[in-house]
C-alpha cells in the first residue's frame, strides 16, 4: 500500500462525512448523489484493497448523520439502516447471486417486491395499543431524534389505529409532493425569502423545526414501506403482506409496490417501465428498492453493519439539461488535492436549479474537452451539484482554447504538484489557508476535541483575518478581538472561551484523533493512548515500538513516526503543552486490569455503548481494541448486525466468540467463557 492510497482513503473520509453532515443534519446537501456514490464506492474499494486501513468510524460503516442536539434522543429498538446500491444490471445480478450463495436452501430466490425509492426523510413511528406516542428520525441508525410534534401534523399518518397490535413501529418516508413544493417556493419568492432547492430538503427542513406550525403548513406527505418492530399482531409471511397489513391498518402505502416472481427478468422489467414513467409522478423517486419478499429468508440473510443483506436500492439514470460553461475553477481540500469544478450558467435540472458541477481532476477535463464558452449537457445526479458530462460540440464557438490546469493555489498562490502516479494535483504548502481550514475543523469535531460554536464560517474568518495559522494557535485565541467582529457578542465570545478551554481536558485519544496525523482513526488514537500512557512517550517512541503494537499495523506506525519527525508539528505540540492540553494517556488501576494482555475484537453494535465506549471499555481495563480479527485475537465480541468477515475468520482460527452478556462478564472477570 503506498502512502497516496493511504492518504486518499483519509480524503475520502474526510469528504464523505463532512457531506454526510451537510446532508443528513444540516438538510442542505453540496453534492449530488451520484458524486456522493462515486465517493463512497472509491472508499469501499481501497479499504477491501487495504484492510490494515481499518477504522470503525468511517463512513462505510457508519449510517446517516449524527442526531441533532435540539431534539430528545429516541434508540432505535431496531436499527434503522441504510441500502447497498446497484447501478447497473450487471450489479443487479452480482447481487442477486451472492444472496443466492448465502442461503442453505439450494433453489435460487425469485420473488423480490418491488418499490419506487423516495426522496424524502425515512421516519419510525411507534404505535402502543393503536396510539402514536412517538416519531423519530433516522439519525444515525441506532439513536434518531424526537419529531412526534411534527410527525402528528402530517395527516397522511394514522393518529390512532383501531384493531392494532399492542406494539408497532412503522417505517417510512415523510416527502413534499412536486406541486406543493412549487407553491412553497413561489410563496418565498413573494415574500423575498430564500427558496428552497428542491422538495427533499423542504421535508427534512419542516420536519426538523421546534415549530410544529412549520410542518403544519407545508402540506407534507407520507409513504409507509415496512414494519420496524411487532407485537401481538398478525404472522407475517412476506414483506409484500406486511404493505397490505399496513394498508388495512389506514397507512398510505404507494400503490405502485409489486411482487415480482420471475426473479432478474421481472425485476428488470419493473425497474423498465419506473425508469419511463419517472417524470410522471407529483413526488420525486430516484431509483428502485428490490427486497427479497419472504421474510424468512430476509432473516436468515441477516444484515452486514450498516445495510441488509436482503435489499437492494437499484439507482435510476439521472436526468440531463444543457446550459453555459462559464469559467473551470480549482477548489483546494483540506489535504491539499486540487479538484477542478464548473461555474454554470444557472440551469433547472429535474427540479433542482444549479450553477455548480465536479470536474474531478485534470484528467476528466481532458477527457471530455469541456472548455469555457461551451455549451455544455449537465446531468442531475439527484440533489443540488450535477457532472458535467461534455460538450454540445455543434454549439462551440470557433477557435475555442483548451483550459488549462493551473500552476498556482488559488488559495495560497503557492505551485501546484502532480505526483507521478496520480491523478489529482496538490498544493504542499502546510500553511495554506484552505488546508488549516481543514485540520482546525477535524481538530475542533466531536469525535476529536469536541469544541463547540466553532463553526466552518468562524473558522474561515478566524484563518482569513490571521488569528489561526495551525491548531495549535487557537488556544491563544484574541477574544478581545473576536468581539470586534460583526455577530460576535459578549456570550457568543464566552461560550466560544469556554468550549475552547474545555478542550484541554479531553483524553490522550482525543488529541492523538486531532493531530490529523495521516491514517490514525479514532480507534488507532485511543489504541496509542493506552500503549504509550504519556504524548511526549508517543513521540519519542521508535519505528520498532510502535510496529509491536498489536492491531496497528506497519503503514500507520510508519506514519505516526514520521508525523513526529516533522518539526512543525514539534512546534505544534509545544504550543499544546504550553496551553496546559492534557497529554496524560488513561490511568489503569492494577484491580481494573482484568484484560492485560488480551486482544478483543468487537463487530456489530452492542446495547449501552457507543464505538467509543467500547474501545474505552476495553483499553481501560489493559486491553486492546484492534479494528480487524488475527492470530494475536483473544476473543470477538459480536453484537447486533454484526459484520460476516470478522466472524468467518474468528470462526477459521478457533478464536473464542462471546455475545453481549459475555462481553459484561468479561470486563468484570477477564475470563473469556
Amino acid at each position: 500500500m503506498t502512502d497516496n492510497d493511504l492518504s486518499r482513503i483519509k480524503e475520502l473520509r474526510a469528504e464523505i462525512r463532512k457531506h454526510n453532515v451537510a446532508y443528513y443534519e444540516s438538510d442542505s446537501p453540496s453534492i449530488s448523489d451520484e458524486e456522493w456514490d462515486h465517493m463512497m464506492r472509491e472508499l469501499r474499494n481501497l479499504e477491501a484493497k487495504y484492510p490494515d486501513a481499518y477504522d470503525p468510524s468511517s463512513p462505510t460503516n457508519n449510517v446517516g448523520g449524527t442526531p441533532s442536539q435540539i431534539f430528545a434522543p429516541v434508540q432505535h429498538s431496531v436499527p434503522m439502516m441504510s441500502l447497498d446500491n446497484a447501478f447497473d444490471d450487471i450489479e443487479l445480478d452480482q447481487w442477486i447471486k451472492k444472496i443466492d450463495r448465502r442461503l442453505t436452501s439450494s433453489a435460487a430466490i425469485d420473488e423480490f417486491c418491488c418499490e419506487l425509492k423516495f426522496d424524502g426523510l425515512a421516519i419510525s413511528i411507534r404505535y402502543e395499543n393503536g396510539k402514536l406516542v412517538q416519531a423519530a428520525t433516522r439519525g444515525d441508525g441506532s439513536i434518531g431524534e424526537d419529531v412526534t410534534h411534527n410527525v402528528l401534523t402530517i395527516r397522511d399518518i394514522p393518529k390512532f389505529i383501531k384493531d392494532a397490535p399492542q406494539l408497532l413501529e412503522v417505517r417510512g418516508e415523510v416527502y413534499l409532493r412536486i406541486s406543493e413544493f412549487e407553491k412553497l417556493n413561489m410563496k418565498a419568492k413573494q415574500l423575498g425569502e430564500k427558496a428552497y432547492v428542491n422538495p427533499r430538503n423542504a421535508a427534512a427542513g419542516s420536519i426538523r423545526q421546534k415549530n410544529s406550525s412549520v410542518a403544519a403548513q407545508r402540506n407534507l406527505s407520507f409513504w409507509a414501506y415496512q414494519i420496524g418492530r411487532i407485537s401481538g399482531g398478525p404472522d407475517l409471511k412476506s414483506h409484500f403482506g406486511t404493505l397490505e397489513y399496513l394498508s388495512s391498518l389506514g397507512f398510505p402505502v404507494n400503490q405502485n409496490a409489486e411482487r415480482v416472481t420471475s426473479g432478474k427478468h421481472g425485476l428488470r422489467a419493473y425497474i423498465n417501465e419506473y425508469r419511463l414513467k419517472k417524470s410522471n409522478f407529483d413526488y420525486e423517486f430516484d431509483g428502485i428498492v428490490i427486497k427479497v419478499d419472504s421474510l424468512k429468508i430476509q432473516e436468515e440473510l441477516g444484515s452486514t453493519a450498516k445495510a441488509p443483506r436482503w435489499a437492494l436500492a437499484f439507482k435510476l439514470p439521472p436526468e440531463e439539461q444543457t446550459t453555459k460553461l462559464l469559467d473551470i475553477e480549482v477548489s483546494i481540500g483540506a489535504a491539499g488535492s486540487a479538484t477542478p469544478f464548473a461555474r454554470l450558467e444557472p440551469v433547472f435540472v429535474g427540479g433542482v436549479t444549479v450553477s455548480t458541477a465536479t470536474l474531478h481532476n485534470e484528467d476528466q477535463v481532458r477527457e471530455k474537452d469541456v472548455r469555457p464558452g461551451d455549451t455544455v449537457i449537465v446531468r442531475r445526479a439527484g440533489e443540488v451539484i450535477p457532472e458535467v458530462v461534455g460538450p454540445v460540440l455543434d454549439k462551440r464557438p470557433n477557435d475555442l482554447p483548451q483550459w488549462k490546469f493551473p500552476k498556482s493555489c488559488p488559495s495560497c498562490s503557492d505551485e501546484l504538484s502532480r505526483p507521478d502516479g496520480e491523478a489529482r494535483h496538490r498544493c504542499t504548502n502546510y500553511y495554506c489557508p484552505r488546508q488549516v481550514r481543514g485540520r482546525v475543523e477535524h481538530f475542533a469535531q466531536r469525535t476529536a476535541m469536541d469544541i463547540e460554536h466553532l463553526g466552518e464560517q468562524t473558522i474561515d474568518l478566524f484563518v482569513t483575518e490571521g488569528l489561526i495559522n495551525d491548531v495549535g494557535d487557537l488556544y491563544t485565541l484574541d477574544f478581545h478581538k473576536i468581539q470586534s467582529f460583526e455577530g460576535f457578542g459578549e456570550t457568543s465570545v464566552s461560550n466560544l472561551e469556554l468550549a475552547i478551554e474545555s478542550s484541554k481536558s479531553k483524553t490522550l485519544g482525543n488529541l492523538i484523533f486531532g493531530l490529523s496525523i495521516p491514517h490514525v482513526g479514532r480507534t488507532n488514537a485511543d489504541l496509542l493512548a493506552v500503549s504509550f500512557k504519556h504524548l511526549d512517550s508517543l513521540i519519542e517512541a521508535s519505528l520498532d515500538e510502535l510496529e509491536a503494537i498489536e492491531g496497528l499495523g506497519p503503514v500507520i506506525a510508519s506514519s505516526v513516526f514520521n508525523y513526529f519527525k516533522e518539526p512543525k508539528h514539534r512546534e505544534l505540540i509545544e504550543k499544546f503543552r504550553s496551553a496546559g492540553v492534557n497529554f496524560v494517556g488513561p490511568v489503569l488501576e492494577e484491580t481494573d486490569n482484568t484484560l492485560q494482555g488480551k486482544v478483543i475484537v468487537v463487530t456489530g453494535t452492542l446495547q449501552g455503548f457507543s464505538r467509543d465506549q467500547i474501545a474505552e471499555a476495553i483499553t481501560s481495563r489493559g486491553g486492546k481494541s484492534p479494528g480487524s480479527v488475527s492470530g494475536k485475537t483473544s476473543a470477538l465480541i459480536v453484537g447486533s448486525n454484526p459484520g460476516g468477515s470478522k466472524l468467518k475468520k474468528a470462526e477459521e482460527l478457533g478464536i473464542p466468540i462471546l455475545d453481549e452478556s459475555g462481553f459484561q462478564n468479561l470486563l468484570k472477570s477477564g475470563e473469556i467463557n
